[in-house]
């Protein structure tokens, strides 16, 4: 789909269709007025008839309106007016796009930009259009025999703005929605691979190929002899089940000045995990293609970056594998050495994103980082404190974390920081090694973020846990792609092109 954005009068657009909204009780938005009075009371008319209440996902599509030179007019109901949010705004766009793909309008010029939202620009609303036009119109139908797409689905979407004065923000606004929605995009398309086609291999390949892209980027991957010299024992631990080959994957990107402190993202790339010896239940197994949804969003974020060349270094590691049951599997009560020379007793199994992290976070400290991320579906625990609304946050620099706060609100893509006190340490002790990988029951979030900390001491670091954000079950089943927005606006942020 093409965006752009445009200044001028709604009844002055030779379009497909004008889009503009309608709020409760039949209330119209500024658009809808000038259209209302340039028809002569057309649209109120409808609405005091009873067609349209304006209640939110409510659409009412007209045809030859009076005094209009566009084919058609698109109300879209956005609620009441003092309760117009974020996610109604939001929701009103997405339903906006998919009336305008079912009923054909291949182009059309949106007004729904024009609602205020308390605290938010032009530039936030336009780019938010793009990002949730982009979403609405995602359908991962790789494996379909039967494929649906629309009839005649929207190409051209046009956001309107206020004046002259806000096209080049708009612009700007435009190019930043476009190459967060690729990132997102192709995270959810990583994601949703099933863990027989999404490999770690596979993910190498990805990787592989974003220097045939993109200017400024590196790809090396580390092959199993490679970490076996290393001394990555935590991280080959969990391999030893599969058959499939692991691979430690490395992207530099070299967008600012030489010799500047990069950004490191580590992204979790456990391809498919079934908890290994320590085996998950068999409901919703499936799901567990997912556990490499940290690796896509790393893998995602730096493609934003890339498609926006962004004037930053950056660094992205993506340790990959799968976790499985064999005899050669790793066992509750095996003593393995971590690539830091730190001992770990392995009395769980399915607490293995932390053991590939671990070597990551070590292997991080080589490029002298600025910060470390690392990103990761690693607790069921984060996702009964938090739900699937906000990223569990943990740092060991309030800083970061302030910032990354920052980054998810401006993004509408939130997390929420969770402690990470020294009295949870003492859970992960052990007669047995350095540390044990769980915790027991108790603050599970908390004390798999403390095992993490333990190897990130030597830099500024943030954990963000998206066990509950990564992805979604039940009828909508799949990846969301997050936290890409977050991630992306934090880099945005570093480099001084945040809102």
């Amino acid at each position: 789909m093409e965006f752009s954005v445009k200044s001028g009068n709604p009844e002055k657009q030779r379009s497909a269709c004008v889009v503009a909204g309608v709020f409760e009780p039949r209330r119209l938005s500024p658009a809808a007025q000038q259209i209302d009075k340039i028809s002569d009371g057309f649209l109120s008319n409808l609405l005091r008839r009873g067609d349209l209440e304006g209640k939110p996902g409510q659409t009412l599509l007209l045809h030859n309106v009076p005094g209009m030179l566009s084919d058609r007019v698109l109300l879209v109901g956005c609620g009441r007016e003092r309760d117009f949010s974020e996610a109604v705004y939001k929701k009103a766009v997405a339903t906006a796009v998919n009336t305008l793909n079912e009923t054909g309008a291949m182009e059309a010029v949106c007004f729904l930009t024009e609602l205020g939202l308390k605290g938010r620009n032009i530039a936030w609303k336009v780019r938010k259009a793009v990002e949730a036009a982009n979403e609405t119109v995602y359908r991962f139908d790789r494996f379909k025999t039967e494929k649906k797409p629309p009839r005649r689905p929207l190409r051209k979407f046009v956001l309107n703005v206020p004046t002259r004065r806000d096209l080049a923000p708009g612009e700007a606004a435009v190019r930043q929605g476009q190459a967060i929605a690729t990132g997102v995009r192709l995270a959810k398309e990583l994601a949703n691979l099933p863990g027989n086609h999404c490999t770690p291999t596979y993910l190498a390949e990805q990787a592989r190929s974003m220097p045939k892209v993109y200017k400024n980027v590196k790809t090396t991957v580390l092959e199993q002899a490679d970490m076996e010299k290393l001394g990555m024992g935590a991280l080959l631990s969990v391999t030893r089940g599969s058959r499939q080959p692991p691979k430690f994957i490395i992207v530099e990107y070299r967008g600012g000045p030489k010799g500047q402190a990069p950004v490191v993202l580590v992204g979790k790339g456990i391809t498919f995990d079934s908890g290994g010896i320590s085996i998950k239940p068999g409901a919703a197994m499936d799901e567990m293609k997912f556990d490499m949804a940290g690796a896509a969003a790393v893998i995602g974020t730096l493609t934003a970056a890339l498609e926006l060349q962004m004037p930053i270094n950056l660094v992205g590691l993506v340790p990959s594998c799968e976790n499985l049951p064999d005899g050669n599997a790793s066992k509750p009560g095996d003593v393995v050495t971590s690539l830091s020379g730190q001992t770990i007793e392995i009395l769980n199994t399915d607490a293995e994103g932390r053991l590939i992290l671990c070597d990551a976070l070590t292997y991080a400290e080589r490029y002298e980082p600025a910060v470390v991320i690392d990103v990761a579906t690693l607790t069921g625990a984060c996702v009964i404190a938090l739900g699937n609304a906000a990223t569990g946050l943990f740092s060991n620099h309030n800083p970061l974390a302030h910032d990354l706060l920052a980054a998810g609100t401006e993004s509408a893509d939130r997390c929420w920081q969770l402690p990470l006190w020294e009295e949870y340490q003492e859970q992960l002790d052990t007669n047995f090694a350095d540390m044990a990988n769980v915790g027991g029951r108790e603050a599970g979030a908390v004390t798999a973020a403390c095992f993490l900390s333990r190897f990130t001491g030597n830099y500024h670091w943030a954990h963000l846990d998206i066990a509950g954000t990564a992805w979604k079950s039940g009828k909508e089943k799949g990846a969301t792609g997050r936290p890409v927005p977050m991630l992306t606006q934090y880099l945005l942020n570093c480099c001084g092109q945040g809102e």
